[in-house]
């Protein structure tokens, strides 16, 4: 007789995504229902904690829902509940956890938290068969850069993270200052391809010959020091530069973002003696990046294999949260009632 599948119900609302999700085993996505806030926060050229929260509160069982009624399952055929409880926004964070611990409660099923960080990478594994370990993990989002050794799906140590402006975050603040639309990363990667990536020689803070922490304050600071001169005075000349010079902008701050990213992974794979990559997070969908660690695999070490998460699953979602419940629920690693969200993990 064959076994029936584990159905996860996976819930996520970290930051401005509220989303819910059933995937079977770990691996079989039965269900992802997504609705984005983009459009509330755009005016704002960033997420407003506020404005996030009262959209989840307002989104969330129709998501559910949704997700429930996309993968043709009932309370009785759902296995556990998991949701994402850190890090992120506390107020944005506590409506899924709070859907989260009402729905175990209600129908008697095991509560799973998920660090949404973690649940990152195994975007990247989702489709992966036979993991070679040891693996180096790249999370590249708006809140974060983070360096992981992967040791399986739960084993993950700290290798390295950002000490100021995560990459995405830089991304959509060049993009402001380029006067280019929210959010800056997709703006800053459209625009870029008509760009020359040698034209300006924007830093690469590297912290030292064995750091692995990143620091993009400094690179955000140059692109504005450019665009407005060293004493901050003059107006910004964005207005007067050519479509051919914002690109060209555009196009050096990429390169020397993703020069730094690049450079670390390999740092830390080489640490490691990383037989796998794995890419994960909002700025993993920048193809530029996909194609740079790319080509660091090949040339370093040609066996090294790369696993991206599918771009569909690069910004937050509940694929991911539901994937990774599936190995803790495996495991019996299960939350109660008391759980919180938190705002880092």
């Amino acid at each position: 007789m064959e076994k029936a599948p584990i159905n996860i119900l996976g819930i996520e609302t970290s930051c401005d995504e509220t989303a819910a999700a059933v995937v079977a085993d770990g691996k079989t996505v039965k269900s992802s229902v997504i609705a984005s806030q983009t459009k509330l926060h755009e005016k704002y050229g960033g997420v407003v904690p506020e404005i996030a929260s009262r959209a989840h509160i307002e989104n969330i069982y129709p998501v559910i829902a949704e997700a429930m009624a996309q993968a043709d399952v009932t309370e009785k055929s759902v296995h556990a509940i998991a949701v994402a409880n850190q890090p992120g926004l506390t107020v944005a964070l506590m409506v899924g956890v709070t859907a989260a611990k009402t729905l175990s409660f209600a129908w008697g099923k095991p509560l799973i938290a998920i660090n949404h960080l973690h649940a990152h990478l195994q975007s990247a594994m989702l489709a992966e068969e036979g993991l070679q370990l040891p693996a180096v993990a790249l999370i590249v989002s708006g809140g974060h850069t983070c360096l992981y050794d992967c040791e399986s799906p739960l084993e993950l140590k700290l290798l390295g993270r950002c000490l100021d402006d995560a990459a995405g975050e830089a991304f959509d603040k060049v993009a402001a200052i380029l006067k280019l639309p929210y959010p800056g990363g997709p703006a800053i990667e459209e625009i870029a391809k008509d760009g020359n990536p040698g034209a300006v020689d924007f830093p690469r803070s590297m912290l030292g010959p064995d750091s692995l922490d990143f620091s993009f304050s400094g690179i955000k600071t140059a692109v504005l020091y450019h665009c407005r001169g060293q004493d901050m005075k003059g107006q910004n000349r964005v207005d007067s530069m050519s479509k051919q010079k914002i690109a060209d902008i555009a196009a050096s701050f990429q390169a020397a973002m993703i020069d730094v990213l690049v450079r670390k992974t390999q740092r830390a794979a080489q640490k490691v003696a990383a037989k796998t990559i794995l890419l994960g997070g909002g700025v993993a969908a920048n193809t530029v990046l996909r194609s740079a660690l790319q080509q660091m695999c090949k040339s370093s070490v040609p066996t090294r294999k790369l696993l991206v998460a599918p771009k569909e699953y690069c910004t937050d979602n509940a694929v991911m949260v539901a994937s990774l419940a599936c190995h803790k629920y495996k495991a019996g690693l299960f939350a109660d009632l008391t759980l919180e969200p938190k705002a880092t993990g």
